[in-house]
Formats: structure tokens, C-alpha cells, sequence
């Protein structure tokens, strides 16, 4: 067979349904309404949007992009912007009926409820309860001991430190600690049953930040997240409930670090895992494996750091002993962090049971836990810490979007739409306007709208499209730049169907939505007793970074040559392109509940 002949009997072609691609689950009616048309045509064709009961409201013809690369298809552009009354419709173009959307106002305040009622499910060391979520999400806990003492599992109430001949083979040294911790609770990171401080900095962050834009935005914001919005057993005890369920991270965050008396007291353990992965399907209650601490690192101390103060303001209103705890633990990271300024998570070659979450320049960590340190405390220490870091005057706003790792770009938007006494705000809050804009402007390039450069498609692009959502919507909140919202919302459309592969990439919104992302419970694909992931849970979406691609999306494309949209499968297998992870969901909640409520304007 020569060559030829052979890509021919490989080549996949993706399964997908109109080539009118079109935002599934709708627009708002002031919305930039925009749709992306697979056609070979190189003049244009005529469109027309209709109702669902068939009456044209608008028409016109499409606009010929040509040649897309990041989808390898040749594409038009429909602007439907003008249907702006409530309703039922559809999109048709080229002989093609698109899925019919909806319009209409406040579009986006069920999909953020939904973002957010993601975490309850991702709790660990404690019962889902049937009463609250449904038989059918219903488990019990995972990785704690029954009433008699017997672990159900090997748990995390006594966690051990990782043993010395474990740990040399990852850090070049050993290490190890005599002591044991009880870190039971906090929330699964992904689809395995590791628990990771640095995944779970960010996505608290953005959780807290949910609320504290609320209340900037007031009204129907705060009511849409107050006791009672989400499904949580904490109800009646007049907490808003994104605060309780932040609770839930904050406690195991500070229950990771280092007890007083121990060599590096007040570090911070980087995570904690099973020894070994473990397979698919398997309830948290069913995991077998010995878990271990791993070593403390100055990344997961910051983020403690960080998140710790930013809870401390906000839980001050309901619970001032729960806010002076949280306080203490800030402050105590803070200084060990000041102590141990380079202790590494490195690389790890084939991470034995969970990911490495390896970062090497901490400089964006230490300014984000000065920044939400100041931002509580007002403290001149730390103003004078943010002034003197290099990350101060950086540009801190990469278009590929920010992530775990880099998160000087959370710190300046925290700084800028914060109030406080800060010298420079106003610099700050430039800088985001400018980052916003420089993200608009590579988003008015797509032909398919996503806030995504050409060479965006990582693991978790989807996360980066999100993030950037959040960078347009401080943008906006900023400065009144109503491009800026039009950038954001026509985002999500990319997101929610509008794209090369005509899915949406939340389950349970659209016509055409992903369902078989890489969980070990929500894992019906591979076990039909267990649950799809629930409504709400967004896959990572195209990845053409093929150094890193997993087994199931390689036999589709076996030559490892596809179009960067191209490289996904809905396929539970399918860890490196539709794994679902809390700093993913958390992402969704932050974009969409600036979608939600875009009133929350900042005043300098």
C-alpha cells in the first residue's frame, strides 16, 4: 500500500450534524448574533432566520470567509444581529437548517447555577446525598473510614507522607515526614481521585470571585447566588451558598500544610493522590490504593495564601471566627512561603497515580497571595511587595488565555475591580482594559468567534477560551467597552456549538452536547449503572498537542495530522481532550456569571 493509499484507509472524519453552526443553546437579545457556515461556495449565499413556527424575521446573504485553519474547512459568516425579540428559531443557509436556539434575556443564569452545583458532586469525604442531587448522583463517600473504624477505602483522615524512596525518585533527593494528616474532605480535581492545592487555589479563587463581583453587581446577581441557590446541604444557615461551597476547598487547603513543630511548619503539601492509577469505572468509595502526601512546594503554600485572605473578607460578614482562621492560615503560608521562596514541584516522568502540576517560577503566585493579602488586611507590607515584584509593569494578559500556573493576570483583575486604597489601581485596571482588548482583537479574527489564537489549542482549550472570557468581562466591568462584552458572548457561542465540530462542549446544553467525559463515576460509557457527568460539566475540549495525546484520540488520527479544532473525541477514554476538572468548571462559572450579570461596572 503506498502512502496515499494508506492516509486514505486512516482518515477519520468527524460525525457532526448542520454545517449552519450556530450558538445551540441561544443569544441574548441585545447580543451580537453571529453564525458560521460550512460552504465551498466562493460567492456568497443567501440566509434566512425563521421561527419555530416557520416566519421569516430576517434575511440576507452570507459573508465569505474562505479557508479556516484552524478547522480545515472553507466557512461564511452569517450576522443575524437584528432578530432580537424573544423566541424560538432557526438559522438557514446553503440548502442547511441549523439547531434551533433560543432568545431571550438573562440567557446564561441557569448554565452558571448549573457550573456551580458541578462542585457539590466533586466532594470528597462526604456522602452525595439522593435527597439533594438524585438517585442517580447519589454516592457515598469517598475516602474516609465507616463508623467502626474499618476504612472503607484507604481514606484521607491519617494520610502519610510520601515514603523517601518515592519521593527521591521525583525530586533527585529523598524526603519524607514522620507525621500523618487528616485531609479528608476539599474536592476531586478531574476525573480521578486526586486531590491537588494548586488546582484547587484557582478554582476557589474563582468561585469567591463569583460572589464578590455579585456583590458589586447587587440585585438579581446576589439573589441568584444567596442561601438556597445551589443544591448543597448547607441551606437555612443564611450564608450565600458559592461561599459554602467554597468552605468546603478552603478547609482541606488549610488542612495540607505543614503542622508547627515540623521542619518547613506552615508549607503547604502540594497534593495528595493514590500510589498507582487506578482504572475505569470506580466509585471514590471503591478506590484500593494507598494514598500519599507529597511534598510541600512554595506554588500550593501561595495559593493558601491567596485564597485564604480573599475567603477571610468575604466570609467576615457571616462567620467572623471562621474569617480570623482564615486569616491566621494566609498569613502563616505568607511568611513560610517568604522562608522557602524556591521549593519546586517538579516534572514527574510518568507521575505515578496523579498529575505532576510541576511550575517552576513562582513570581505570579507570590504577587496574587500579596495581592488578595492587601486587598483583606490593607497592609502597607504588602502594597510595597506588589510595587517592588517585576510582575507589577508585566504584561500579564497572554491571549492563549492564564491557567493554574499563571495567575498574575486573576491578581491584577482582583486589583483593579476590588476597592481599595492601592497607589497604582488605576495602572492596573489599564493594564486589564488592554489585555481585554488585545483578546477582542484576536477573537474578531475567528471565523467561528472563539477567543482563541491559532496556537491556542492546549490541553483544556476550552478553559482558555473561558479564562479569556473572564479577562473581557473586567475588561467591560472597567471601562463600559461594549466590544468587549460582544467579544465574551460571542465566545461562548464557540463554545456552546458554533464550531468546527458542531457540539456543545457542556452537557446538557444544546442539541448536540458532549456526554462521555473522562470520569471514573460519572462514567456511564463504561459502567451503564453509573451517571453521564451532569448538566453543566464542560469537556476540555481540542488539543493539537499531539506530544500529548492519549490512546483514544490517536487512533482516530494515528498520523497525528488533523486541524486543531479537530482534535477531540467525546470518548470517556479520552483524558488529554474531554477530561472534566474543577479549574475548568470553575471557569465556566466565573465566564458565565459575568454573562449572566454584565451590570457589575467598577468606578475608579
Amino acid at each position: 500500500m503506498d502512502d496515499d493509499a494508506r492516509a486514505a484507509a486512516t482518515a477519520f472524519t468527524p460525525v457532526t450534524g448542520s454545517r449552519v453552526r450556530v450558538n445551540q443553546y441561544g443569544y441574548e437579545p441585545s447580543a451580537r448574533k453571529r453564525a458560521t457556515v460550512v460552504c465551498d461556495a466562493t460567492a456568497p449565499v443567501a440566509w434566512e432566520v425563521r421561527t419555530s413556527e416557520g416566519a421569516v424575521v430576517a434575511s440576507g446573504s452570507t459573508t465569505v470567509l474562505g479557508a479556516d485553519a484552524t478547522a480545515g474547512l472553507h466557512v461564511h459568516r452569517v450576522d443575524f444581529s437584528t432578530v432580537d425579540g424573544a423566541g424560538i428559531y432557526a438559522l438557514e443557509a446553503d440548502g442547511e437548517r441549523s439547531a434551533f436556539f433560543v432568545v431571550r434575556e438573562r440567557l446564561y443564569a441557569p448554565l452558571m447555577t448549573d457550573a456551580l452545583a458541578y462542585f457539590y458532586l466533586a466532594r470528597s469525604g462526604t456522602e452525595i446525598e439522593a435527597s439533594i442531587v438524585g438517585d442517580d448522583y447519589a454516592r457515598a463517600a469517598g475516602h474516609v473510614s465507616d463508623a467502626t473504624g474499618r476504612d472503607t477505602n484507604k481514606g484521607d483522615l491519617n494520610v502519610a507522607c510520601q515514603p523517601a524512596e518515592e519521593s527521591a525518585k521525583v525530586y533527585g533527593e529523598p524526603w519524607t515526614a514522620g507525621y500523618r494528616l487528616d485531609v479528608a474532605g476539599g474536592w476531586y480535581d478531574a476525573g480521578d481521585h486526586g486531590k491537588y492545592v494548586v488546582n484547587g487555589g484557582i478554582a476557589v479563587a474563582q468561585l469567591l470571585g463569583v460572589w464578590e463581583r455579585a456583590l458589586r453587581a447587587g440585585g438579581a446577581a446576589v439573589d441568584a447566588l444567596g442561601d438556597g441557590s445551589l443544591p448543597l446541604p448547607e441551606h437555612g444557615d443564611g450564608v450565600p451558598d458559592v461561599l459554602n461551597e467554597a468552605r468546603w476547598e478552603l478547609d482541606f487547603l488549610m488542612s495540607m500544610m505543614v503542622p508547627e513543630g515540623e521542619p518547613l511548619a506552615g508549607m503547604v503539601h502540594h497534593k495528595v493522590h493514590d500510589f498507582g492509577w487506578t482504572g475505569l469505572p470506580m466509585l471514590p468509595a471503591d478506590d484500593p490504593r494507598e494514598r500519599y502526601l507529597h511534598r510541600p512546594s512554595t506554588a500550593a503554600t501561595l495559593n493558601v495564601a491567596a485564597t485564604a485572605a480573599q475567603g477571610a473578607r468575604l466570609w467576615a460578614p457571616y462567620d467572623g471566627d471562621y474569617a480570623r482562621t482564615l486569616l491566621a492560615a494566609s498569613i502563616t503560608a505568607w511568611k513560610a512561603a517568604l522562608a522557602n521562596p524556591d521549593l519546586y514541584a517538579p516534572q514527574e516522568d510518568g507521575a505515578n497515580g496523579g498529575g505532576p502540576y510541576d511550575d517552576e517560577d513562582v513570581s505570579d503566585e507570590f504577587y496574587w497571595a500579596a495581592a488578595e493579602l492587601f486587598l483583606t488586611t490593607g497592609e502597607s507590607e504588602y502594597a510595597d511587595f506588589l510595587a517592588a515584584s517585576p510582575v507589577h509593569s508585566a504584561d500579564s494578559f497572554p491571549v492563549q488565555g492564564f491557567s493554574w500556573d499563571q495567575l498574575d493576570g486573576i491578581a491584577k483583575i482582583q486589583l483593579a475591580t476590588v476597592d481599595s486604597a492601592l497607589p497604582d489601581r488605576a495602572g492596573l485596571a489599564a493594564q486589564v482594559v488592554a489585555g481585554a482588548r488585545a483578546i477582542a482583537a484576536v477573537q474578531a479574527q475567528q471565523a467561528f468567534g472563539q477567543a482563541l489564537p491559532e496556537d491556542g489549542y492546549v490541553w483544556a482549550s476550552n478553559a482558555q477560551i473561558l479564562n479569556n472570557i473572564v479577562v473581557l468581562g473586567a475588561g467591560y466591568d472597567l471601562s463600559g467597552d461594549e466590544s468587549l462584552l460582544a467579544a465574551a458572548r460571542e465566545s461562548m457561542d464557540y463554545l456552546l456549538g458554533r464550531n468546527a465540530l458542531d457540539l456543545s462542549y457542556i452537557t446538557g446544553y444544546g442539541t448536540r452536547d458532549v456526554q462521555n467525559q473522562h470520569s471514573r463515576w460519572f462514567a456511564h460509557q463504561a459502567d451503564e449503572s453509573l451517571p453521564h457527568p451532569p448538566v453543566g460539566s464542560v469537556a476540555g475540549g481540542p488539543n493539537a498537542d499531539v506530544g500529548t495525546w492519549d490512546e483514544a484520540i490517536t487512533a482516530l488520527y494515528p498520523d497525528k495530522d488533523c486541524a486543531p479544532q479537530l482534535a477531540y473525541v467525546d470518548d470517556i477514554s479520552s483524558w488529554s481532550t474531554n477530561e472534566i476538572t474543577i479549574n475548568w468548571n470553575s471557569a465556566l462559572a466565573a465566564a458565565t456569571a459575568f454573562l449572566a450579570f454584565p451590570e457589575a461596572r467598577v468606578t475608579l
